[in-house]
């Protein structure tokens, strides 16, 4: 069936496109980093796909009729009834975004010095995990250290390394296992059901708390359900709830998977869990039917949720995802195989062999995407996960040099997908080209959306 969205557009915006002078100035003006770059400098934004997506029809209108009570709203109301009927859980609790889920759960849950067990903590999880003392640790499969390989579900947890973790010296500091679905730090690969059901199993075996981060659900069960044997002829909101059944909770942006700009959720089994993390909530979201969202974004979450799940939509999300890794392998540029939904995640390592990593070449290429297209992505390479010296010097680098290329929901279409592809190709024709960076300033935590470098000439 060829390629084609399953949607028309109402409503156009225009995408500013700069000269290449415009954008070296813009890029010198931000210190090099693309988290401070303007909108308005941007041609395309593959930065995040958080909060970044295009709202349908339905949600625009469900918006209007939006109840603004500050308690007991008609809106929360009907959120609570989608979350609950997806998820199962009787305790929700709407939340601003993702990250403040996970600040009152792991605030609630962790003392300082236990261990958070994931298949790889995304970085906000992670500063979220270190705020209140405990220490994250992630341990991913064996099959996600190889790039290259088409492994079906690369983001699941290691099996093994986790029954040492929950058999070892260090058991009784283990606080919560996290599994991200799909696993955004893993290079966007999905997690298997039959590694999830393995965990939860464990977990329980040995007394833990399993919990799902679910920014990108329904993507997850869109692949299992293409790539899992006994899965097919489930939708994928079936395929959904039987994750959600397996843990004792979720937290979840909705900027991703609601296809929405705003929102989040907390969820819980256990009410007296349920009722201390009620109480952070109020003292630093909101009252508990509204957690710091209007009744405007709690129904257009409520109707995202609905539309999200719908195998028209995620097909034809995962065929331009798969569309656009094809074009770029043609180009000559390597990709973590297979390709997700949410992102593609380009091998800069291998792209620009003459950067050592000392030299960031994930954000190197990222930075030559702005210069030569006024293409904005991040890199997830030395300079996010890298360790430096006192001097500057880089002492553990990533093991990869990745760059994301985040695809925003209902936003790009086919032609704009090429595009990008064809700014890479010609990048890939001189790599050698692209210049090296160093740091110049940098803050003690989540220092790739803060730093400041400049160019190696």
């Amino acid at each position: 069936m060829p390629l084609m969205e399953p949607y028309r557009v109402k409503v156009v915006e225009p995408i500013p496109v700069l000269t290449r002078a415009e954008r070296e100035a813009a890029l010198a003006r931000a210190g090099y980093n693309p988290f401070n770059l303007r909108a308005e400098e941007i041609t395309i934004d593959l930065l995040s796909d958080s909060g970044t997506n295009a709202l349908s029809a339905a949600q625009q209108a469900a918006g209007m009729v939006g109840d603004e009570s500050y308690a007991g709203a008609r809106s929360f109301y009907r959120f609570r009834a989608e979350v609950e009927g997806l998820t199962g859980y009787p305790h929700i609790m709407p939340v601003h975004q993702g990250r403040a889920a996970e600040r009152i759960l792991f605030a609630t849950l962790l003392k300082p010095g236990q261990l958070s067990l994931s298949n790889t903590h995304f970085d906000t999880t992670r500063a979220n995990v270190q705020l209140v003392g405990a220490v994250a640790v992630d341990l991913p499969c064996q099959e996600a250290a190889d790039l290259d390989s088409e492994a079906p579900f690369k983001g699941d947890i290691d099996l093994a390394a986790l029954t040492d973790a929950l058999t070892g010296p260090d058991r009784d500091r283990v606080g919560i296992v996290l599994m991200t679905v799909t696993n955004n730090g893993g290079g966007g690969q999905p997690v298997s059901m039959a590694n999830l059901t393995a965990v939860s199993r464990l977990c329980r075996q040995h007394g833990v708390p399993f919990y799902l981060d679910a920014a990108r659900f329904a993507e997850n069960a869109w692949l299992v359900t293409q790539r899992e044997p006994g899965y097919a002829h489930l939708s994928p909101a079936q395929v959904a709830r039987l994750a959600f059944d397996l843990a004792d909770g979720a937290v979840a942006s909705l900027k991703k998977d609601a296809i929405a700009h705003i929102g989040g959720f907390l969820a819980v089994r256990d009410e007296e869990l349920a009722k201390r993390c009620e109480l952070l909530l109020t003292a630093t979201e909101g009252f508990r039917t509204y957690g710091g969202l209007s009744g405007r974004d709690l129904e257009i979450l409520a109707q995202g949720l609905r539309e999200v799940v719908q195998p028209d939509y995620l097909r034809s999300r995962a065929a331009a995802t798969h569309h656009l890794g094809e074009l770029i392998t043609a180009a000559g540029v390597s990709i973590v195989r297979p390709a997700g939904i949410h992102a593609l995640y380009l091998n800069a390592g291998r792209l620009l062999t003459h950067l050592a990593p000392g030299r960031y070449p994930g954000h190197a290429l990222a930075m030559e995407l702005y210069l030569a297209g006024g293409i904005r992505c991040a890199e997830l390479g030395s300079l996010y996960l890298g360790e430096e010296d006192a001097d500057g010097n880089l002492v553990k680098s990533a093991p990869y040099e990745l760059v994301r290329l985040a695809i925003p929901r209902r936003v790009y279409t086919q032609s704009h997908l090429e595009y990008v592809a064809e700014v890479l190709a010609e990048i890939a024709k001189a790599p050698e080209r692209v210049p090296g960076y160093r740091i110049v300033e940098s803050p003690p935590l989540l220092r790739h959306f803060n730093c400041r470098v400049e160019p190696i000439r």
